[in-house]
């Protein structure tokens, strides 16, 4: 039996962020090795239950769980943080070794205080382990920032199609097949990389609109035009990391011919690059999206308006306790809005009261309150409480399942808020973060959704409209308010 290991490192990190992540984050999320990896996310719509269900189909071939590290985006690692997570690494892939071959996923826009380009790091660690005759393929997410480092250290890397990312489990399985097709000698995997001087604006992102689909399609094209080529991925890049390889890329893989691969990369890229105006932020700002909303639900009263906070995106590295929008709906709005906000010191408080309580509080606008907004501070009244555990049994951004807001308060406020209060930032993946409080979306007018295209398949069915608002903060669209120091020069759209 040849022997097939799996090793996970996931965050993504958001350079602009003061507050860095901590190995507590990775505990509280995943952080696991051996046969645990294979137990956390077999059966997952996640690229690893794609890794896992493609290699058990095969006849041959043991999985080996190896390492599996993930935090929820945030800031950049700490020091500290990221020489434990080394050595544990290190010492995972000599513990449970020797491979006949490795399976990968990095997200691709992992920054450490003491390592920039951290996946290429990790990547670059673990092949200088195993040697270079042992094939490693993997997948990254369409964000990744990649580096010349993680294309060299692998044989293959595979990106996500879709943002909302809901094919995260198709490119695990090609990424699995792939690698059998390797060790039965059948192809010899090369890759080229090609990184485009692009930034595309988080708002441009979405791979449903025209705009994304012709790129993606022209990929498409190339692919099934081309005898010998794999595939190609068109990578959008993070723009909130400030390091010097952010921005958009495309990757080829060919089954043996480097040139194959390199040439159907330069196409592709030759292509975007012809096309980068249309990949510019087109932002709506805080009153005019409002105005919209109310407009829009004048006109179709039967389901809420979804207010997209892009300046406070969970998914993008956010605190999750800004509250712009609702401050400005109390000037602009009509009708009641709802918010998920995240407030420990909050639910506390509500905790030790008790359902149906009236109290005085201060909610939200705590990490930033000049960027992300002040704190809500009104009369409140407890209408709900739970220990924030909730089940999405559909296909979600991420390819999560099961969420974890840690203890959750429901507050009502007379001027029409309903608040949800939750102990820990989660991105709004999956609309049971609503449901599951005994909250009906038709009861609001608005709902405050912080994120930008991860919520779409979650809130798309739920909500009339749904409106990207330009607001300020960590994650704003508006790049121009975020200082880089790192970025490659000249880079679009800074520099024409």
């Amino acid at each position: 039996m040849k022997r097939i290991g799996i090793i996970v490192l996931l965050h993504e990190s958001n350079t602009f962020l003061p507050s860095p992540t901590s190995l507590k984050h990775f505990e509280t999320n995943v952080l696991v090795e051996g046969d645990e990896v294979l137990r956390r996310f077999r059966g997952s719509q996640h690229e690893v239950g794609g890794f896992i269900d493609s290699i058990e189909q095969e006849t041959g071939l043991q999985l080996v769980g190896v390492f599996a590290a993930r935090a929820m985006p945030y800031g950049p690692i700490d020091a500290s943080c990221w020489n434990e997570l080394m050595l544990m690494l290190s010492n995972a892939v000599d513990r449970y070794g020797p491979y006949d071959g490795l399976l990968v996923a990095p997200h691709g826009a992992t920054v450490a205080e003491n390592a920039a380009d951290a996946d290429g790091a990790w990547l670059e660690m673990v092949r200088s382990k195993v040697g270079t005759g042992v094939p490693m393929i993997g997948t990254f997410d369409l964000h990744a920032n990649l580096s010349v480092k993680m294309v060299e250290a692998t044989n293959a890397l595979f990106g996500y199609r879709t943002n909302p990312h809901l094919d995260q489990y198709q490119q695990g399985r090609i990424a699995g097949k792939t690698l059998a097709r390797t060790l039965r000698d059948e192809i010899h995997p090369k890759q080229f990389l090609v990184q485009l001087p692009m930034c595309v604006n988080i708002e441009r992102q979405a791979t449903a609109e025209p705009h994304c689909r012709k790129l993606l399609a022209r990929a498409e094209m190339q692919v099934t035009s081309t005898p010998g080529l794999v595939d190609v991925s068109c990578v959008f890049g993070f723009p909130y990391a400030d390091v010097q390889e952010m921005g958009a890329s495309v990757v080829a893989v060919a089954e043996d011919d480097l040139s194959i691969a390199r040439d159907s990369a330069m196409a592709i890229a030759r292509v975007w690059q012809d096309d980068r105006q249309s990949f510019m932020g087109q932002l709506t700002g805080l009153s005019q999206s409002i105005e919209q909303a109310v407009a829009f639900r004048e006109m179709n009263a039967n389901k809420p308006i979804g207010l997209l906070d892009m300046g406070d995106n969970i998914g993008g590295g956010g605190p999750g306790d800004g509250t712009s929008i609702m401050h400005q709906w109390l000037i602009d709005g009509k009708g009641k809005i709802l918010s998920v906000i995240a407030d420990e010191e909050c639910v506390q408080q509500c905790i030790r009261a008790s359902i149906g309580s009236t109290l005085e509080l201060s909610v939200g606008g705590k990490c930033s309150p000049s960027l992300h907004g002040p704190p809500i501070v009104g009369i409140f009244r407890v209408r709900y409480s739970s220990d924030g555990r909730f089940v999405e049994k559909g296909i979600t951004h991420g390819g999560y399942s099961d969420f974890d807001q840690g203890p959750t308060v429901v507050l009502e406020s007379e001027n029409g808020f309903t608040l949800i209060v939750t102990t820990h930032r989660v991105a709004p993946m999956s609309i049971q973060q609503i449901l599951s409080q005994g909250l009906d979306p038709n009861d609001y007018s608005a709902i405050v959704i912080k994120g930008v295209h991860a919520p779409v398949a979650a809130y798309a069915s739920y909500c009339g409209k749904l409106i990207r608002v330009n607001t300020s903060g960590v994650t704003t669209a508006d790049l121009t308010q975020l200082t880089f120091r790192h970025r490659r020069v000249p880079m679009f759209p800074w520099e024409a």
